[in-house]
């Protein structure tokens, strides 16, 4: 048995997806799961989870689908062991986000399951005031590039949250408003879709929030000294791995480095006085 994710794009009219999962039927395929990435123009950008009786059917079954009218294959992959379930996965990383008790680990949580819900080939949280990426991991592009695609991001009105079309298309992005962060993804390939984006804009979001009760906790003398010092001036160390406890994604490329930013420091802290005294 062989399981594939197969991207198509479908006419959005009644019965399109009947036809397209007739002609899986045909090759003795099972469709398991279906996922609607994008609607529009009259068109919908779907993925299939498929599984096949054998791996040499595949070229028949993507020749079978393409012969349904209107239907084009974008991209295929094979899925290695069970099929996971994407809005079970995006519910674990968000508990497993607002279960960290740290600024630091919470970083490092975010683009280690981030890579791994949206099946990127590199991850980054960015402080466009930092020298470098705060933490990371996968083949990341050169810093430059990273941060004068951030910078431009986030000048483009069209391109909030990385939803509009100012974005290349197998990048995405949105903001940590309030930590005044931003998290980027990219993978080559396969473009991210509507759905893809408002999901990492709500991934984001959480992320957001915990980095300020973590922030504001630390004025009740609730967490560690250390942490606070890492997450608000003091490096982390680079190339270290993201944490890979219970719940966490291990990675062999990755890396950290706490903001450097002195503007979002004041700003996360609510007000003068020390504060690096307190996590």
């Amino acid at each position: 048995m062989a399981t594939y994710v197969v991207r198509v794009w479908v006419p959005d009219r009644p019965g399109a997806l009947g036809a397209v999962a007739s002609r899986i039927g045909a090759v003795r395929g099972d469709l398991v799961g279906v996922e609607i990435l994008e609607r529009g123009a009259g068109r919908a950008i779907d993925e299939l989870v498929v599984e096949l009786p054998r791996a040499d059917l595949l070229d028949l079954m993507i020749s079978e689908v393409n012969e349904v009218d209107g239907v084009d294959v974008e991209d295929v992959r094979e899925i290695p062991g069970v099929p996971v379930d994407p809005r079970l996965d995006a519910l674990e990383t968000a508990a497993y986000l607002v279960e960290r008790h740290d600024p630091a680990d919470l970083l490092k949580a975010l683009v280690a399951h981030a890579a791994r819900d949206f099946e990127s080939d590199w991850a980054a949280v960015v402080d466009p005031g930092a020298p470098q990426p705060l933490s990371w991991v996968g083949a990341m592009p050169p810093e430059a590039w990273v941060f004068a695609f951030v910078k431009g991001a986030k000048a483009s009105l069209v391109g909030r949250e990385g939803v509009g079309g100012a974005s290349p298309s197998d990048v995405a992005w949105a903001d940590m408003s309030v930590a005044s962060l931003v998290v980027v993804l990219g993978r080559d390939g396969r473009p991210f879709r509507i759905r893809e984006r408002r999901q990492l804009s709500a991934l984001s979001r959480i992320a957001d929030n915990r980095w300020v009760e973590l922030v504001r906790g630390s004025r009740s003398g609730s967490v560690a000294p250390s942490s606070l010092a890492q997450a608000l001036g003091h490096p982390a160390g680079s190339g270290s791995a993201p944490a890979t406890g219970e719940g966490a994604v291990p990675s062999s490329k990755g890396g950290s480095r706490a903001p450097t930013s002195l503007s979002r420091a004041r700003m996360l802290r609510g007000g003068a006085g020390p504060v690096l005294n307190r996590f």
